[in-house]
């Protein structure tokens, strides 16, 4: 396969129908310090000069999508972007950023990036949250000749259909799925499961993966479905105490699942009253609590290896992300997003130049040790999925992303110290399980 020639032009949206939001960073005088607020907003330009190399970022800024990951992605990025910039650039050239809003919308997503690529010439792509907006992005990115690195998107058909240009560091729906699933089983007097889950192509097929590995186990499964842009929960939660499962687990991203974990406390079967597994924003503990004020005993999924095992550039990496952003921890997107940047500039700096089919190449072969470990794309043009008798979905895809579940044991805790309870070989202590109420 080979990526088509580039376009010229694309007809732009019309500038009071554009819905996301672009900002173009100007990263040499980035300082080390400050506030999130002061990052997205210092040195803006209206477009790359000749000398710099653009890269294009999809992240979610607005509702309904998942804002609290889009900053968190938007800030690392940012911070890897000065790092590059400080050392002398990418190629000897300034690397800047082009912030695009896909407020979670897929539709969104497609105006912005279009808009993005008419009006500048962006040599990449990466970001995105929403696997919805991921496999609308990937279209755009495909038409355009353009690479797109996707640092948090998990449905598996973003990689599945052996798109020349399309990479991934993220972890793949399926098997987050198959830690979840392990987990549950592993609990005790855990046999029928309320799963709460939103309406995109993240939430049904998640939703789909666990309900049916659950019941190679034995372990029944209800889904409720919602949509992404909801506010009140409340037929949905008298649905799910009606049930009456052993535990029920939240497929929600953004602040929606913020909304339903807290709604499930007041109604009597939050994470205080049976097994909880909340929304993997839960991992932002200053959000979680200011949220979910009654959301001690949730266990929360993670991906990255737990912070006591960090190499040396996530420490060095979260170590800046807390001053910069007032944060406890950094979340695993962010440190997905701090590796996209890195990844891309070095496959560049491998390729000698910013052609697509070059940067293709380059990281095809690349091996890039970043705060998320070893990255490499072992399943690729030279080596493909079908010679390995591997599923099409290991396609440009980071094959060991190590994930780990936690438990909240103490009100407030930091996500850095809550307890790791699942699986065996990174686990600190047991998970405290209730039933009616706090032991």
């Amino acid at each position: 396969m080979s990526l088509p020639a580039r376009h010229g032009r694309i007809e732009a949206v019309r500038r009071e129908t554009f819905v996301g939001l672009l900002v173009v960073l100007s990263m040499a005088a980035v300082a080390c310090g400050g506030d999130s607020s002061r990052i997205a907003g210092e040195e803006q330009s209206a477009g790359a000069s000749e000398q710099s190399i653009l890269l294009g970022v999809l992240v979610p800024l607005s509702p309904p999508g998942a804002v609290g990951a889009g900053e968190a992605m938007r800030d690392a990025m940012t911070i890897a972007a000065s790092e590059l910039n400080q050392r002398g650039g990418v190629l000897n050239r300034r690397l800047e950023l082009a912030f695009v809003d896909s407020e979670g919308v897929p539709e969104r997503a497609v105006d912005a990036l279009e808009e993005l690529v008419s009006q500048h010439d962006v040599v990449a792509f990466t970001g995105g949250f929403h696997s919805s907006v991921g496999l609308a992005a990937k279209d755009v990115a495909d038409e355009n000749g353009i690479p797109i690195m996707f640092t948090d998107t998990w449905a598996d058909e973003i990689t599945s259909d052996l798109n020349r240009g399309v990479f991934r560091i993220g972890p793949l729906n399926s098997e987050v799925s198959v830690i979840d699933i392990e987990f549950i089983a592993s609990l005790p007097d855990v046999s029928r499961v309320a799963i709460i889950t939103e309406n995109t192509e993240y939430g049904i097929p998640v939703a789909r993966n666990t309900t049916d590995g659950l019941a190679e186990f034995g372990i029944e499964a209800s889904t409720y479905t919602v949509e992404i842009g909801s506010q009140d929960f409340a037929d949905v939660i008298d649905r799910v105490q009606a049930d009456g499962p052993d535990m029920i687990v939240v497929y929600l991203t953004g602040e929606a699942g913020y909304r339903v974990q807290q709604m499930a406390a007041d109604a009597g079967v939050g994470p205080q009253d049976l097994p909880f597994l909340c929304n993997q924003e839960s991992m932002e503990s200053k959000a979680f609590w200011a949220s979910v004020p009654d959301g001690n005993y949730c266990f929360v999924r993670r991906v990255g290896v737990p912070e006591q095992l960090y190499n040396e550039v996530a420490r060095d990496f979260t170590t800046r992300y807390k001053q910069v952003t007032g944060k406890q921890a950094a979340e695993s997107c962010a440190l997905a997003a701090y590796d996209s940047i890195l990844i891309l500039a070095q496959a560049i700096e491998e390729a000698g130049s910013t052609e697509a089919e070059a940067i293709i190449s380059a990281l095809e072969g690349t091996t890039y040790k970043g705060a998320l470990g070893t990255i490499t794309f072992p399943y690729n043009a030279m080596n493909t999925p079908a010679e390995n008798d591997v599923e099409d979905k290991w396609w440009h895809q980071f094959p060991e992303p190590t994930i780990t579940m936690i438990q909240y044991q103490e009100p407030g805790q930091n996500s850095a110290d809550a307890t790791i309870v699942f699986p065996a070989r990174y686990k600190t202590a047991d998970a405290v399980l209730v039933t009616s109420g706090p032991p």
